[in-house]
């Protein structure tokens, strides 16, 4: 059943194995491990058009999932192929959200979680997802290319099931993304924004929406505009950064596992990979919250600042639709929002106090 069908009729939301389950590669004997994931809304900007950003601007927020971020999509159908595999146990490197997702999911199907997490380089509330969903987290001291390095070996040797991005159901299940985006819609948009980091949800969005295309679902495919922070861009300068820096911990990678179909994605749909700065990032992840009242995640104001860049450059014409993914909850990565706001005004108990307070706020 397609979202829009979905919402139309107040059926109760199955989670993205179930309502998209003829694109997928699930039989009818695979256990589906689901948070009744996906769904998420599509949120029309309406304050930064008046603003001076003259597109029709949607945000597809993901940060809506059970576990605050996109990655709930690839994991159900990375939990549920690996429980129909009869695995025991998975593991992942990440740099937070897909720690957070295989925990979740993991103790969904009664099974262990084994993550691999950069010391000192995940946002303290991905770091406690992990945890409290009963994950084994082990911090090593090098950054996550070295980590994925280290998982990717160790399921030469153990019966352990991968669920980073190379898992091949990852991009399926992150794909459906793009159908909803459609569904919601009504249409496919001109251009489709997102993050960059490992280059996996790019591939997965570009997938979906030929997918959906090929089925007849829609009449025509989006640019795809991909945005690498500018301390982790590899995809732009064309090599590994091998210490990648950026505010945006969420795409903090410098050898991304997809780089190659997220370049396909760009060179088939006829778009852009481009960088932006951390203070393009901030300014657009607090302008989200400001203006539209969206919450999301520093990665995920990546794809807004690219967008503004575009917009500015003339590259991105008055009245385009474009979709921006928020890939993940602003309450993954509180620490930054003190980066960028005023500290609370102190004010005594007093009503008076207050109002010259309030009057000043009032004008």
């Amino acid at each position: 059943m397609a979202a829009k069908e979905h919402m139309a009729s107040n059926v109760l939301w199955r989670g993205i194995i179930e309502e998209y389950r003829q694109f997928l590669p699930v039989a009818g004997e695979t256990p589906v491990v689901t948070l009744q994931e996906g769904n998420t809304p599509l949120i029309k900007a309406v304050n930064l058009k008046k603003k001076g950003l003259d597109l029709e601007l949607y945000f597809k927020f993901d940060g809506a999932n059970p576990t605050g971020s996109f990655k709930d999509r690839g994991m159900t159908l990375a939990l549920s192929k690996a429980v129909e595999a009869g695995s025991k146990a998975v593991i992942c490197a990440s740099t937070g959200n897909t720690s957070a997702a295989a925990a979740a999911y993991a103790a969904k199907a009664g099974i262990k979680a084994i993550v691999l997490i950069p010391q000192g380089k995940i946002a303290l509330g991905k770091l406690a997802q992990a945890l409290i969903h009963g994950s084994y987290v082990l911090q090593i001291e090098g950054n996550f290319d070295e980590a994925l390095t280290i998982v990717k070996l160790l399921v030469e040797k153990y019966k352990i099931t991968l669920v980073n991005s190379i898992n091949p159901f990852r991009l399926e299940g992150q794909k459906t993304a793009a159908f909803e985006v459609c569904d919601q819609l009504g249409f496919a948009p001109k251009y489709h924004a997102l993050p960059v980091g490992n280059a996996g949800n790019i591939t997965a969005y570009w997938r979906g929406y030929k997918e959906y295309h090929a089925n007849g679902n829609i009449s025509s495919l989006p640019v795809m505009l991909g945005f690498q922070a500018a301390g982790a861009a590899p995809i732009v300068k064309g090599h590994p950064i091998e210490r990648p820096e950026t505010i945006a911990t969420a795409i903090r990678i410098g050898n991304p596992a997809s780089w190659k179909a997220a370049v396909a994605a760009r060179d088939e749909s006829g778009g852009r990979i481009e960088a932006v700065t951390d203070s393009e990032i901030l300014n657009a992840y607090s302008l989200i919250a400001s203006t539209e009242g969206i919450f999301c995640e520093p990665a995920s104001a990546t794809s807004l600042a690219g967008v503004i860049k575009l917009y500015k450059e003339g590259y991105l014409k008055s009245g385009a639709s474009v979709v921006c993914t928020l890939t993940g909850h602003g309450l993954k990565d509180p620490d930054t929002v003190f980066r960028v706001t005023n500290e609370p005004a102190k004010v005594q108990a007093d009503i008076t106090a207050v109002e010259r307070i309030l009057e000043g706020i009032l004008g």
